[in-house]
C-alpha cells in the first residue's frame, strides 16, 4: 500500500488507473506510529516539493520529496516525522520561483474549516454489515424498491443548535428513515468542502468525508449502522467542478493541473468555479478513483452523480462566444463524455451491486443505457421533466388544472426512454421557490390534501423516487442550511397525518410488486383514462410480471365525484388498499367503504367495471381483493 509499481504508472498515464488512493497520499508503513508514511504527489511542472507539518515546524525543504525517474510528474519519499493525526501540507515550488502551500488531494481526512491542511489517517475499521452488503444486490436491483430520503446531514437535526456528528446522529437517522419506510437515503455532499453554504457542492477534497461532523471513523460508523437497518446509502458526487481556494486543486502545481486553463473551458461562469479537464488521462484516473474509493472504502451504494449536463455540453451556462466548439464544430464535450462511459463501465465492472444515478437535465439521449448500446452507462437518470411539469400543475388552482391536464399525462410519452428517478429534492425549496406544502394551492387543508396527492401520484408513477427532507411532513419554510427542520410541525396533527401518509406510501411502494417491479418498463403501466381533463382525473394501472394491477385513481379537483365508473381488467371484489383522503392522513373521510365490487358492464375497453367515490384532491388506490 502506498509504494507505486510500473503497471501503476502505466495505468495512472493511460487515466484508467482507478485506485490511486491506495498509493498517493499518505500511507503509514505499519501500525507502529515511529514507522511514519510514504508520500507522493502529482506535481509535475512543480521546480520542488516538500511536506510539511508541526513536526518540521512547517519549514519547507526538511522533509523534501524527489521526482521519480519515469517523468510520471510524480513526487515522493518516506517521511519519518509524520504520525497519525498530523496536519501537513506539500510546500510546492513553482516554475516561476513562488511557493505555494496545498493540502493533499488525496487526504483521507482534513482539519476542520477555516483550517485547510490535511491530516494524516488510517482507514482501519470493523465493519459489521456483512448481511447488508451480501444481500445489497437484492435492495439495488433495477426491479426492486427504491425509495430515497435525501438529506443535507448538518441541518437534518441539530438540538443544541451545533453541527451533529456522524456517530452521534447514526441511531436516529437509521431509526427514522426505517420508520418511514424510505429503502435509501441521499447524502448532499460530504466530501470536504470549505463554504459550508455550498452545501458541499464546491469540493476540495474528493477522498475526505467533511471533518465538520467528525471523522473518516464516525462516518463509517454512521454508514454501517444505516446498512445494519436495511437503508442503503447514496452519496451526491460532484466531479463537474471545484473551487480556487488557495490550499485545492486549482493551478495545483503553479499550471492548469487538473483544469482547463483555457477559461472558456476551464471556468464555470454561473458557478465560480473550475472546471476538470476530462481529456487529461490523470484527471480522469483521479476522477474514477475517487468514485471506486467511496465504494470500497465507506461501503456506499451508489453515486448519484452531480450536474452532469453542466459535463456533456460545452455551451452549457455560456453566452455564444464564451465557449469553444468540440472538434467537429460541436457543442459536445467528447472527453466528458468519454470519461462519464469509462467511469459507468469500471464502477459496473468492479461493483456491479451499486447504482450510478445522472442528474442530467436535458434530453440527452440513452444517458441510462449500457455503454455497449450507445449510452452513456449510468443505472438511472433523474426525471426532471417531470418534475418541472408536475408542480406546475399543482401550482395551478384546481378549477383552471382541466387546461393543463396534458401536463401530467404528458411524462408517460416518454417515461421509459431512460430508467427514471422522480426527484423532489432540495433544489426544489430553496432561494425562492417555497417548500412543498407552501406550493400548493388553496387553504391550509387544500395545501395538505394537494401534498398528498402529489405524493400518492409520484408514489404510483413509474419510475423511482426522491423526496427532500422536510418534505415528508409538510415543513413550511423554505430549506436553510443554518438550521434545521421544523420537526416541532410534526406534532400537530395534519403534519403528522402527511407522516404517516408518506409512511404507508413507502410501505404500499415496497410491499406491492406492481407498484415497484415494472417501474423501467411500459409493460408496468396502463392508462384506463388519460383524457378525462373536464373533471381532471387520472385513472391508470400498475402492473407487476405476472400482469396483476393495482388500479390507481387520482382526483386532481376539490369536487366529490360519486358513482364514477372505471374499467378493470378482472371482475369479483376490489380492495381500497390506499386513500389519501382517510382521516387517518388529515383528509375528509370520503372513500369507498374498504371495497366495491366490479360488475360485467364494460368500461374503456375492459370487461369489467366499477363504480366508485372519488374523494376530493385525493389518490385512491385499489386491488383485487384476491391478490390482497
Amino acid at each position: 500500500m502506498g509504494i507505486l509499481t510500473d503497471h501503476d504508472i502505466y495505468l495512472f498515464r493511460e487515466g484508467t488507473h482507478a485506485t490511486l488512493y491506495q498509493r498517493l497520499g499518505c500511507h503509514f508503513f505499519s501500525k507502529d506510529d515511529k514507522d511514519g508514511a510514504h508520500v507522493a504527489v502529482w506535481a509535475p511542472n512543480a521546480r520542488d516539493v516538500s511536506v510539511i507539518g508541526a513536526w518540521n515546524d512547517w519549514k519547507p525543504g526538511v522533509d523534501k520529496l524527489f521526482p521519480r525517474w519515469d517523468h510520471s510528474g510524480i513526487w515522493e519519499a518516506d517521511i519519518a516525522g509524520i504520525r497519525p493525526g498530523a496536519s501537513y501540507k506539500y510546500a510546492i515550488t513553482t516554475s516561476n520561483g513562488a511557493r505555494q502551500d496545498r493540502a493533499d488531494p488525496f487526504a483521507f481526512y482534513a482539519e476542520v474549516a477555516p483550517a485547510s491542511a490535511s491530516r494524516a489517517w488510517r482507514l482501519d475499521y470493523e465493519w459489521d454489515d456483512a448481511q447488508w452488503m451480501k444481500e445489497r444486490h437484492k435492495h439495488n436491483a433495477m426491479d426492486a424498491p427504491y425509495s430515497v430520503y435525501e438529506l443535507h446531514l448538518g441541518s437534518w437535526r441539530r438540538p443544541d443548535g451545533s453541527l451533529p456528528n456522524y456517530r452521534d446522529i447514526a441511531s436516529h437517522l437509521a431509526d427514522y428513515v426505517k420508520a418511514m419506510g424510505f429503502t435509501h437515503v441521499e447524502l448532499m455532499p460530504i466530501t470536504e468542502h470549505p463554504f459550508y453554504g455550498s452545501w458541499g457542492y464546491q469540493t476540495t477534497g474528493y477522498f475526505a468525508p467533511t471533518s465538520r461532523y467528525g471523522t473518516p471513523q464516525d462516518f463509517m460508523h454512521l454508514v454501517d449502522t444505516l446498512h445494519k437497518a436495511g437503508v442503503g446509502v447514496i452519496l451526491d458526487w460532484v466531479p463537474s467542478h471545484f473551487p480556487d481556494d488557495p490550499h485545492g486543486l486549482a493551478k495545483f502545481d503553479g499550471t492548469h493541473l487538473y483544469e482547463h486553463a483555457d477559461p472558456r473551458l476551464g471556468f464555470h461562469p454561473e458557478w465560480k468555479s473550475a472546471i476538470f479537464n476530462y481529456g487529461r488521462h490523470e484527471v480522469r484516473a483521479f476522477l474514477t478513483s475517487s468514485a471506486h474509493f467511496w465504494l470500497e472504502k465507506y461501503h456506499i451504494d451508489g453515486l448519484r452523480v452531480d450536474a452532469v449536463a453542466s459535463m456533456l455540453y460545452l455551451d452549457y451556462g455560456r453566452k455564444h462566444d464564451e465557449w469553444i466548439p468540440n472538434a467537429y464544430g460541436g457543442k459536445e464535450n467528447l472527453d466528458a463524455i468519454e470519461f462519464l462511459e469509462q467511469l459507468n463501465v469500471a464502477v459496473g465492472r468492479d461493483f456491479p451491486d451499486t447504482r450510478t444515478i445522472a442528474e442530467e437535465s436535458t434530453s440527452w439521449p440513452s444517458v441510462s443505457r449500457p455503454v455497449f448500446a450507445g449510452g452513456l452507462g449510468f443505472s438511472m437518470k433523474w426525471n426532471m421533466g417531470w418534475m418541472h411539469d408536475t408542480l406546475d400543475y399543482f401550482s395551478h388552482d384546481p378549477i383552471y388544472r382541466r387546461y393543463h391536464h396534458n401536463n401530467l399525462t404528458f411524462s408517460l410519452w416518454y417515461a421509459f426512454s431512460e430508467n427514471f428517478t422522480l426527484p423532489l429534492s432540495h433544489d426544489e425549496v430553496v432561494y425562492g421557490k417555497k417548500s412543498l406544502i407552501s406550493k400548493m394551492p388553496g387553504d391550509r387543508w387544500q395545501q395538505f390534501a394537494n401534498l398528498r396527492l402529489l405524493f400518492g401520484y409520484m408514489w404510483t408513477h413509474p419510475g423511482k423516487k426522491l423526496l427532500f427532507m422536510g418534505g415528508e411532513f409538510g415543513q413550511w419554510k423554505e430549506w436553510a442550511h443554518e438550521g434545521q427542520l421544523d420537526w416541532a410541525l410534526a406534532q400537530h396533527e395534519d403534519h403528522a397525518g402527511l407522516q404517516r401518509w408518506v409512511s404507508d406510501l413507502n410501505r404500499a411502494y415496497r410491499e406491492k410488486l406492481p407498484l415497484h417491479e415494472l417501474d423501467f418498463s411500459n409493460q408496468g403501466f396502463q392508462w384506463v383514462d388519460n383524457n378525462d381533463s373536464d373533471n381532471s382525473i387520472l385513472t391508470y394501472l400498475r402492473l407487476d410480471k405476472e400482469g396483476k394491477a393495482c388500479l390507481c385513481v387520482c382526483n386532481f379537483t376539490p369536487v366529490v365525484r360519486e358513482n364514477y365508473r372505471v374499467g378493470v381488467p378482472v371482475g369479483g371484489a376490489w380492495r381500497e388498499a390506499l386513500n389519501s383522503d382517510a382521516p387517518f392522513y388529515g383528509g375528509s373521510g370520503v372513500g369507498n367503504m374498504g371495497r366495491v365490487i366490479a360488475t360485467d358492464t364494460p368500461c374503456h375497453g375492459r370487461p369489467h367495471s366499477i363504480t366508485i367515490t372519488l374523494p376530493p384532491l385525493a389518490m385512491a388506490l385499489f386491488e383485487p381483493e384476491g391478490d390482497a
